[in-house]
């Protein structure tokens, strides 16, 4: 990969936008039995893909001053001279509008709109408000990042259902734990940069007591596909052994063993959410459940 092509890949945060695309896919894969149908899948996923790498060019753009001033983001390409702004805002601008025609044209209405709604959410609401105005700002921001698997199923139905919801509300309640484990690690840089994290505005401790106060509700919302019927006792069990590995990082992190240690949550809940995906995806193949899409009612073949 050319020096200059590596920039414009840097801006799309690859690491970060490949685990919203999993788990809109997981979205996709959960909202029928069997194999989605092979063309909304592969377009609403490469969709879904341009607008989270439209919005992570945006947020580079906007926080340009801040990461500056950030080690852990001070080699960015706007930091580095090595992209200008006004190519960074063309970037965007192309990826979110090919995003757009492509969802709203050959995937569905619904899907476009919702992608779009959740890009603003973040690129602009986040980033650009939320962000400098409140230590709350990942928790109602949070939002936004929860979409993906929402987005997924609407790609595959046209159709919100409830269960899309609930695997928003997963996604919602673990990016609290999850980002503020970071913040308290990268405390220095928050403070630094003027931007009102959690750890700067209140302290570690009372962070620390967060996360492990979100960690304790997630595994109550992680309950709740088995709770509704959406998946099965194999889920159940992925969960509450995910679960009891995230509460005993949340709790350790009260008493840390070194100042790493919150490293080591924030490594841990990206870990939890991709297995906790992976399980509901196995438990739905393992042991389909009747779905209901548009008006037709799928269900596994009882032979």
């Amino acid at each position: 990969m050319s020096s200059l092509a590596s920039q414009y890949w840097a801006l799309t945060k690859p690491r970060v936008v490949a685990l919203i695309v999993f788990t809109a896919i997981v979205g996709m894969l959960l909202a029928v039995p069997g194999v989605p149908p092979l063309w909304p899948a592969l377009l609403g996923s490469l969709g879904i893909w341009l607008a989270a790498a439209s919005a992570a060019a945006i947020n580079h753009l906007i926080d340009q001053r801040i990461d500056a001033l950030m080690a852990r983001t001070q080699h960015r390409p706007l930091p580095t001279g090595q992209l200008r702004p006004w190519q960074v805002l063309l970037f965007a601008v192309a990826l979110g509008a090919t995003s757009m025609l492509l969802l709203g044209v050959w995937v569905n209405l619904l899907t476009a709109l919702l992608t779009f709604a959740s890009l603003i959410g973040y690129a602009v609401i986040y980033t650009g408000f939320l962000k400098r105005a409140t230590p709350q700002n990942i928790v109602i921001g949070g939002l936004a990042g929860a979409a993906p698997p929402a987005l997924g199923w609407t790609a595959i139905t046209g159709e919100l259902h409830p269960h899309a919801l609930l695997l928003v509300l997963i996604i919602f309640v673990w990016t609290p734990p999850h980002f503020w484990a970071l913040a308290i690690y990268r405390r220095e840089d928050y403070s630094r940069a003027q931007v009102p994290m959690l750890p700067v505005t209140h302290g570690v401790e009372f962070t620390r007591w967060h996360v492990l106060a979100y960690t304790i509700l997630l595994q109550i919302v992680t309950l709740l596909p088995w709770l509704t019927g959406m998946s099965g006792v194999f889920y159940l069990g992925g969960a509450v052994i995910l679960g009891a590995g995230f509460l005993y990082y949340a709790i350790r992190l009260l008493k840390p063993p070194s100042e790493r240690f919150a490293m080591d949550v924030f490594n841990y809940s990206i870990i939890y959410l991709m297995a906790l995906f992976a399980f509901l995806l196995l438990d739905h193949y393992l042991l389909p459940a009747p779905t209901t899409v548009g008006n037709l009612q799928w269900a596994p073949d009882a032979g």
